[in-house]
């Protein structure tokens, strides 16, 4: 089983959005028990708070179940668990080198960042960038039906 957490700065838009994202993905192509996906903070600003309403908005275009989820922060235990850490911009990987060194599991989704719709508002297009990024990672982990 390979194991992926997410991380963005608050848990709240960009990395609960990949998170339910790639769970539905796997889904659909029956593979959801193969791989185990979660998402974490680097920030410790929103922790117990529920996801974005903007990404909400745009998990509710899939009918994916949400509610459950509730900000936290990423720990060391995550680390050692996780096979691979995917953080949303470079911001987050230098937040990950700081609290726990560097790790070949830290890179980015898109080997570029993706904007935080917190400051853009354009969820829209963090959606667009998020998703992309998950067809190149199934791509890339050879994920098939």
């Amino acid at each position: 089983m390979i194991r992926i957490l997410f991380v963005c700065h608050g848990n709240i838009c960009r990395s609960p959005m990949a998170e339910y994202l790639l769970k539905y993905k796997l889904k659909k192509l029956n593979k959801d028990n193969d791989i185990e996906v979660a998402s974490a903070a680097t920030s410790r600003e929103e922790i117990g708070n529920s996801i974005h309403y903007g990404t909400k908005k745009i998990l509710d275009r899939f009918n994916i179940d949400y509610s459950k989820k509730r900000a936290r922060q990423i720990t060391k235990e995550d680390v050692t668990y996780y096979d691979l850490i995917i953080g949303m911009d470079k911001y987050n990987i230098n937040n990950l080198v700081r609290m726990f060194g560097n790790n070949t599991k830290f890179r980015l989704l898109n080997d570029k960042d993706i904007a935080d719709p917190w400051y853009t508002l354009d969820f829209e297009t963090t959606y667009k960038e998020i998703d992309k990024g998950l067809d190149n990672l199934i791509k890339e982990l050879e994920i098939k039906n």
